[in-house]
């Protein structure tokens, strides 16, 4: 299958309409839609609205029709605009291929009505935006939303985005300190010790509870002393903590061992012809995936596609986060690529250009732009200009 895909939304395929959507995409050269089947909370600028600029999506929702029976504990959440029309359905009567993209753990509204299946810091502080990977009822949400739309809809694939742990600082509302951070604290903070990561981290041989209890030490420790670590000292403690910590380099390694048995257990669910890919990490560049609990080649591997985001200002940034992800992949499974022809990405047409151009270049020819309902007319066009100049 051929994926030449643009990134949307619902609301923004519901108020221009499918069909003229679709011409559009038809226009600029693509194949695929990839439209968001679940999605959380934000606010949204956007450039060509026509019933508003300002968007504020219902928070944790799905934008396809679900049979609740397929669910257990955790119930998928209809967003409204479902009463007005099934996009994904018209979506699949097109003559586009039509791949869904499912936000899965990172779910502050469910979180907050499930308390028990969230990430933990070590001081046992829930964070709600976050579905724990390793507490069963989260799992199964996962794995029945990635079955159920395959099964109800004609889709050619899925995308998999927050299959693990979400870093600590990632734009929740409102996120607030006064004092200054820096990645030994963010990365310490991070770490989930909720009763599921530590129950199945002792039964992989690791002391789960004492890292904790040490974690938290260290943390509280750091608050009270007044100091602010420099950020590129900050980062060389953790490292020294990683190179040093037994204990700590297994419960990150535990961390990948749970998210690609998860994404297994989503590929073994899913319908047997649609494709399952990962965009493993929030993370730039996608080396830093590890930490929430992405293995790069583990997943290639399991699910059969990488779908990374090379959210980089330069086609000279792409061309190197590219070589660096090859190079961990060692081959395992099939590589697309994400780009945002767009500031604060690639600002220029010819960075654009670029970009794709070292994308086909290293023998990645499938591709998707990130996103029809964010970028301006002149932004749009640009893909169109490149989709005809590569052929």
């Amino acid at each position: 299958m051929s994926y030449k895909a643009i990134y949307t939304y619902a609301w923004d395929l519901q108020e221009a309409g499918v069909p003229a959507a679709v011409d559009e995409f038809r226009r600029l050269g693509l194949d695929t839609v990839t439209v968001a089947g679940s999605y959380h909370a934000g606010k949204f600028l956007r450039p060509r609205g026509t019933r508003g600029k300002v968007y504020f999506p219902e928070d944790g929702t799905v934008y396809f029709h679900a049979d609740p029976a397929r669910y257990g504990t955790i119930q998928p959440l209809a967003n409204s605009l479902l009463a007005e029309g099934d996009v994904l359905g018209e979506l699949t009567r097109s003559d586009m291929a039509t791949n869904v993209w499912l936000v899965l753990l990172h779910n502050t509204r469910l979180g907050m009505a499930h308390p028990e299946s969230v990430v933990r810091n070590a001081f046992g502080d829930p964070y709600f935006y976050n579905l724990c990977p390793s507490a069963p009822d989260a799992r199964a949400y996962a794995v029945a939303l990635a079955s159920d739309v395959t099964e109800r809809y004609p889709v050619s694939g899925i995308s998999l985005e927050a299959p693990g742990w979400t870093p600590y600082a990632h734009g929740f509302h409102h996120e607030f300190a006064l004092l200054k951070s820096n990645a030994w604290l963010e990365n310490l903070l991070g770490l989930c010790f909720c009763e599921h990561c530590l129950a199945d981290a002792e039964r992989a041989g690791i002391d789960a509870r004492r890292l904790k209890a040490q974690i938290a030490s260290d943390i509280e420790a750091y608050l009270e002393s007044g100091i602010d670590y420099p950020a590129d000292m900050a980062e060389a403690f953790w490292r020294a903590d990683l190179a040093g910590d037994f204990e700590l380099q297994s419960f990150l390694d535990f961390r990948c061992g749970v998210v690609t048995s998860l994404v297994g257990e989503i590929r073994d669910a899913v319908r047997a012809d649609a494709t399952v890919s990962v965009i493993p990490s929030v993370a730039r560049p996608t080396a830093g995936a590890w930490y929430e609990g992405s293995d790069l080649p583990a997943l290639a591997q399991t699910a059969g596609i990488i779908e990374a985001c090379f959210y980089e200002a330069s086609a000279e940034r792409v061309s190197a986060d590219l070589f660096d992800l090859q190079r961990r992949l060692r081959g395992a499974g099939k590589l697309r690529g994400i780009l945002r022809p767009s500031y604060p990405d690639l600002a220029s047409k010819t960075e654009f250009l670029g970009a794709v151009q070292a994308l086909r270049n290293s023998g990645v020819e499938e591709v998707a732009f990130y996103n029809w309902g964010f970028l301006r007319q002149d932004n749009l066009a640009w893909i169109g200009d490149v989709m005809r100049e590569l052929g």
